[in-house]
C-alpha cells in the first residue's frame, strides 16, 4: 500500500521538507508520497481526525508545534519537556509525537565542533526557542538568556525551562546587544526578524546558530561571519531532523542522509540560495 505523509503549517508553501522526504523515499525504494498542506491551529483537530489508514505520519511546522501536543495519543519525553512536537508517526491507528528538532539542532552543532556551551543567548521565545533550551541543557549549559520580542508571551517558554531543568533569564528586545557576546547564540526567529541586530554583532570569537535556511545567508549570519564567529545555518538542522523523521516514520535506519543533502542542495541552488551553511571565520 502506498503511504502518504505531509508537512503541515501556515504558511507552508516554501517548505523544503517535501524535497528531503521524497529524496529519502526514492533512495529507500519506497513508493510513498509527501506534500505540503496549509493548516492552521484551528483546522488541525479536524485534519488529524480525518486521516485514514494510508497515512504514515506528519511533519509539523509553525504555528502547529505547540498546538499539536494535546491532540496526540502519546508523546516522547522530549515533547513533554519542551512542550513542542514537530513529528507525528502513526502506528496501529495511534498518533505518536516526537520533537526531532532537538536531534537536528544538536547534530548541526556537533558537526561544527560545538560540544559544550559555557554561556548562551537565545533570540526568540517560541517553540524553536524551547527546543534550543533542551539542546543547551545537553551541552552542559545550566542557564540561558532569552531575548523576547514580547516578554509577555514567554510563559510557555518559562514552563518548558522548568521541565528541562535550565535557569532562564528573559530580557526584552531592547537589551539584546549586551547579551550577544555569549559563547553560543541561537537565533530561533523567522526570516528577517533578527536582521536589526546585524549592525551590533560584537567582535567576539563565539558561535551563531541561525535556524533560517532560506533566504541564506541572513544579515545576522553575514555580520557574525565578518567578525570571525563560527556560523551555522538552519539547513544542517533541517536535514538531521528530517532524517530522524524518516527513520521513525519508515522504520528504515539509518536514513539516506547523503541523498537528502544532495536534493536540498539542488533545490536551494535552483532558487538562488547558497547551500553552504557552515562557515568558520572570514
Amino acid at each position: 500500500m502506498t503511504r502518504q505523509l505531509a508537512v503541515l503549517g501556515s504558511p507552508v508553501g516554501n517548505a523544503l521538507s517535501p524535497v528531503l522526504h521524497r529524496a529519502a523515499y526514492t533512495a529507500l525504494g519506497l513508493d510513498w508520497t509527501y506534500r505540503a498542506i496549509d493548516c492552521t491551529p484551528a483546522e488541525l483537530p479536524v485534519f488529524l481526525a480525518c486521516m485514514d489508514e494510508t497515512w504514515a505520519g506528519l511533519s509539523l511546522t509553525m504555528p502547529l508545534k505547540r498546538t499539536a501536543v494535546h491532540l496526540l495519543d502519546d508523546v516522547s519525553a522530549t515533547v513533554r519537556a519542551t512542550g513542542t512536537a514537530n513529528t507525528v508517526t502513526i502506528r496501529d491507528g495511534r498518533l505518536h509525537g516526537e520533537n526531532t528538532d532537538t536531534h537536528g539542532m544538536l547534530q548541526a552543532l556537533r558537526e561544527a565542533g560545538i560540544t559544550r556551551a559555557e554561556s548562551a543567548c537565545v533570540l526568540g521565545a517560541g517553540a524553536t526557542a524551547a527546543t534550543a533550551l533542551a539542546v543547551l541543557h545537553c551541552l552542559g549549559c545550566r542557564e540561558a538568556t532569552v531575548i523576547a520580542r514580547d516578554t509577555a508571551q514567554a510563559s510557555d517558554l518559562e514552563l518548558a525551562a522548568e521541565r528541562i531543568g535550565i535557569a532562564l533569564n528573559i530580557r526584552p528586545w531592547a537589551e539584546a546587544t549586551r547579551h550577544l557576546q555569549a559563547h553560543l547564540v541561537v537565533s530561533a526567529l523567522p526570516p528577517g526578524a533578527a536582521d536589526p541586530l546585524a549592525p551590533v554583532w560584537p567582535p567576539a570569537a563565539n558561535t551563531l546558530l541561525d535556524v533560517v535556511y532560506r533566504p541564506w545567508p541572513t544579515a545576522l549570519a553575514q555580520a557574525a561571519r565578518r567578525t570571525g564567529a563560527t556560523v551555522i545555518g538552519g539547513l544542517p538542522m533541517l536535514l538531521h531532523q528530517a532524517a530522524r523523521q524518516v527513520e521513525l516514520q519508515t522504520g528504515h535506519s539509518p536514513a539516506p542522509l547523503p541523498a537528502m543533502r544532495a536534493a536540498a542542495g539542488h533545490a536551494l541552488l535552483r532558487d538562488g540560495t547558497a547551500p553552504a551553511q557552515r562557515q568558520t571565520g572570514h
